[in-house]
Parts: C-alpha cells; sequence; structure tokens
C-alpha cells in the first residue's frame, strides 16, 4: 500500500491507518514496537527530514500546510 493511500473519515478527512503508518515506518528502518501513534509519526517525520511537531500542539503555527498528517495532527 503506498504512503499515500488514506481512508476518509467521518468528517471527510484525510486519515492514514495504523497499519499503514507502521509500514511506513517499516519502509524507513523504523522498529515500531510498541511506539505509539504520536510517537511513530513524529519517528517518520525525522527520518524523512522533516520537522517532528506531530500531535505537538503547533498544527497552527507550524507552517506544513502540505504534511501528510496535517488532518489528524493537534
Amino acid at each position: 500500500m503506498m504512503l499515500r493511500d488514506v481512508i476518509t473519515d467521518m468528517m471527510g478527512e484525510r486519515v492514514m491507518k495504523l497499519d499503514e503508518i507502521r509500514e511506513r515506518a517499516k519502509q524507513l528502518n523504523i522498529r515500531a514496537g510498541k511506539m505509539k501513534k504520536a510517537d511513530l509519526v513524529r519517528a517518520i517525520q525525522q527520518a524523512e527530514g522533516n520537522e517532528s511537531c506531530f500531535d505537538s500542539g503547533k498544527a497552527a503555527t507550524c507552517g506544513q500546510d502540505n504534511c501528510l498528517w496535517r488532518e489528524d495532527c493537534d
């Protein structure tokens, strides 16, 4: 499954399944283990050379409008 394959939640927003997130982590040689979703997404962001800011309360000010995780970020 491709990284950008997503499901749509009840509000019509793009949301990535946890299995898809784990698969992306595996592609980046990140050991997901029992990582929580937020920690896993931040590890992926860091491995991709991006700011690891997912779910850090910076969504309104991060400037990453095209971030894959944007719709699910807090």
